[in-house]
Formats: C-alpha cells, sequence, structure tokens
C-alpha cells in the first residue's frame, strides 16, 4: 500500500494539470512529476481505463474533453499559504487592474476552501507585510486589458507620453508584457513606426479598441530578445 499512495497522489496531481491548460505532452508531465516516460503512459492509460475523458493529439500531447470538469480539489496549506503571500505581493503592484482581477480570483478560490483553511490563510494574510511600494501608488491600470488583447491579436489604439512627455497617437499590435524596476513593459508592433517598440503602462494615457485584428506574430518572446540584443550590439 505504500507504493500506491504516491501513485495515487500523481494521478490526481495529472487531472489537474491537464485541466490547467489546452494540451500537455507527455515529457511535461513526465518532468513535472519525475517519472519516466514510460510510467507516464501507463499512468495516462489508467486515467482513461478510470473513466477519465483524455484525449490524445498524436505529436502534440494530452488534453481534456472540452467541457469535462472535476469538482475543485482542495488546496494543500502549503499551497494555500503560497496564494495569500501572492495576493499581497499583487496588492503592492503598480497597476490598478492586475490587483482588482486577482482579488476576486482569490476570492473565488478561497470559496472551496474548508473552514481550517480558511481560519488559517486569515491568519497567515495577518502576518505577512511586503515593504514594496509602501504607498500603495497606482500608475496604470491597463495591464489585463492588454492581456486579453494579446490573447485575442486585437490592435490597440492609445495615447502615449514619452518620458520625454511627448505626446503622440499609436495604433499597436500587442505581443508581449513583462516587467522590470516595478515597471511593467508592452511590447507591440507599432503600426505607425512600422517595427517593434516598448511602451511603458504607466505612460500610457488612454487605450481605446478598434475591432480590428492582426494575424499572429511570427516570433517568440525569447526571439524578440534575441532580435534587441543584436540590434544594439551592432549599431
Amino acid at each position: 500500500m505504500e507504493k500506491e499512495k504516491p501513485r495515487l497522489a500523481r494521478l490526481t496531481a495529472i487531472i489537474t494539470q491537464l485541466q490547467s491548460k489546452s494540451i500537455v505532452t507527455a515529457r511535461e508531465l513526465a518532468d513535472t512529476h519525475g517519472v519516466s516516460i514510460r510510467t507516464m503512459y501507463r499512468d495516462i492509460r489508467t486515467l482513461e481505463a478510470s473513466g477519465i475523458p483524455i484525449s490524445t493529439e498524436e505529436g502534440k500531447g494530452y488534453s481534456l474533453l472540452e467541457g469535462y470538469k472535476l469538482p475543485p480539489i482542495m488546496f494543500t496549506e502549503e499551497e494555500a499559504n503560497a496564494l495569500i503571500t501572492a495576493e499581497h505581493l499583487v496588492a503592492r503592484d503598480k497597476d490598478q487592474s492586475l490587483g482588482e482581477q486577482y482579488r476576486a480570483a482569490v476570492t473565488k478560490i478561497k470559496s472551496v476552501m474548508q473552514y481550517l483553511q480558511k481560519e488559517k490563510t486569515e491568519l497567515l494574510a495577518d502576518r505577512i507585510q511586503i515593504r514594496n511600494n509602501p504607498e500603495g501608488e497606482k500608475t496604470s491600470n491597463y495591464l489585463i486589458r492588454l492581456q486579453t488583447a494579446i490573447t485575442n491579436r486585437e490592435v490597440m489604439e492609445m495615447s502615449y507620453y514619452s518620458l520625454e512627455q511627448k505626446r503622440s497617437e499609436r495604433r499597436v499590435e500587442p505581443f508581449a508584457i513583462f516587467s522590470t524596476q516595478a515597471n511593467w513593459i508592452l511590447i507591440a508592433y507599432c503600426q505607425v513606426r512600422e517595427d517593434y517598440r516598448a511602451f511603458r503602462l504607466d505612460c500610457i494615457e488612454a487605450l481605446r479598441a478598434t475591432g480590428e485584428y492582426f494575424k499572429p506574430q511570427n516570433m517568440t518572446l525569447q526571439e524578440y530578445f534575441e532580435m534587441c540584443r543584436e540590434k544594439y550590439s551592432n549599431p
């Protein structure tokens, strides 16, 4: 029986992982759970035999049948603590939309916690203090909207002030977002400049959807950074 416990826990974790992504490779599953590919194949067959509707896409990986969901899985104490800590970190972020949406998400997550878990998370919440951005300054409110624009491939218009306080109107194809030195940066293809540009979110005065959509960019974020390194190292 002692050998079965880790496998039962692993099978449950595999289902959770399949629910969290549209498709997961056997290698990704095996690496996550520290087992061989062959063991992962056996686990998948076991789950299928137990009635879990797992779909296999040749050459791509596994996914759960669309619409299939298991009841919420209870969090371990460590997982609940991580969520509460992240809530405090996000609360100090300078983008207002991120804080609002994360609070809403965590409220839903807390609703499935057991009573004892709720007591412990409330205690921990009172014993954590994040001192970055102590004044709770909010300098932007566009992060969540731009994330949606990235995933939906929406062309956006924005009124933008450069760090030199020069105002310009831009039509952009949002590509990626990253954070550096407490500032969120949008990487986007600027239709006005006909090239990729970086825009600080706290310099965006207004953001508007155009109702237009663009074709997917044939580039990864890592490839973008490599392109920038080559560009600025070879002026």
